[in-house]
């Protein structure tokens, strides 16, 4: 994901809802889209705003999350986005102020809108109810800019990869129940929890996606085929993909996190990985001979 980044000063930035919606995404997860939609909206319309002849496209990537500090259930997209766009004659335009009372205001209305569209007149009385206690519109919290390339790859790291909940957050487990903790999000106070190990699974398979549906999704110049992606300066240079990209390899992984190189021998040389055999079954005589003689 960072390979597709360009060079240019980045924004976080995270949409959240209010928790009178939250139960219409958990029981219809097809409003998932919605949130997605929404966000992409008001992002592409702020930049027309700017100059509607220009039409800038900014470079932004939507990352949904179901999941709180407390492992309830709460919706929310986080957004990596350009401080900039790419207009039809002007190859890009520097942007350092974002009005984000207009962000939350225009998500609350894209939002409501499409919820309405896609429930149906049932929901009026919600959205009348959302519009009357909600009058700020919804949240959107601005993170620091991020300029680093290295910078980069950490935030990816550590908000675009992440798991409902870090190893380091589980305190013990006696067989029969789980002790995990969190920082509350309105105080940061540090809170403890100890359940039961059917309870903490039921908490974690809530936030399974359905097959097929995508949680990371490009817009802008970040999406595919996009006229000017190829136009600017990669965030992170080709020379250094290659480096990058064995840093993920099963070997590689284990040498950082184990201090132990499973392909090296110990007669001093290293293996080389001829096959992989599935439930016990082996390759043909004939295509293991190929195979070690091409090696």
């Amino acid at each position: 994901m960072s390979f597709k980044l360009i060079n240019c000063r980045h924004r976080h930035c995270v949409f959240t809802i209010p928790e009178e919606l939250r139960i219409f995404f958990r029981k219809d997860r097809n409003l998932l889209d919605c949130l997605f939609h929404a966000v992409r909206d008001v992002i592409l319309q702020m930049f027309y705003k700017m100059n509607k002849s220009e039409n800038f496209a900014p470079g932004f990537i939507c990352v949904l999350h179901t999941f709180g500090r407390d492992l309830k259930w709460n919706p929310h997209i986080h957004v990596l986005l350009s401080e900039g766009g790419s207009g039809n004659i002007t190859p890009w335009r520097h942007v350092k102020h974002f009005n984000y009372t207009l962000l939350r205001n225009s998500f609350r209305t894209a939002l409501l809108n499409l919820m309405e569209k896609h429930i149906g007149a049932s929901f009026k009385k919600t959205k009348a109810y959302i519009y009357k206690h909600c009058p700020d519109g919804f949240y959107v919290y601005a993170k620091p800019a991020i300029s680093k390339s290295k910078d980069v790859i950490k935030y990816i790291g550590r908000y675009l990869g992440r798991p409902v909940i870090a190893n380091s957050r589980i305190d013990n487990y006696d067989g029969q129940n789980v002790t995990f903790h969190y920082n509350r999000h309105e105080d940061d106070v540090l809170v403890t929890e100890t359940i039961s190990a059917v309870e903490f699974i039921k908490k974690l398979i809530v936030h399974i996606p359905d097959k097929h549906f995508k949680m990371t999704r490009y817009y802008g110049i970040y999406a595919k085929h996009h006229k000017n992606a190829d136009n600017f300066i990669p965030a992170i240079p080709i020379q250094k993909r290659r480096f990058l990209s064995s840093l993920n390899n099963w070997s590689t992984s284990l040498l950082f996190d184990f201090g132990v190189d499973p392909l090296l021998c110990s007669c001093g040389h290293r293996m080389i990985c001829l096959d992989i055999c599935l439930n016990g079954s082996l390759p043909s005589d004939s295509l293991r001979k190929k195979r070690f003689d091409s090696s």
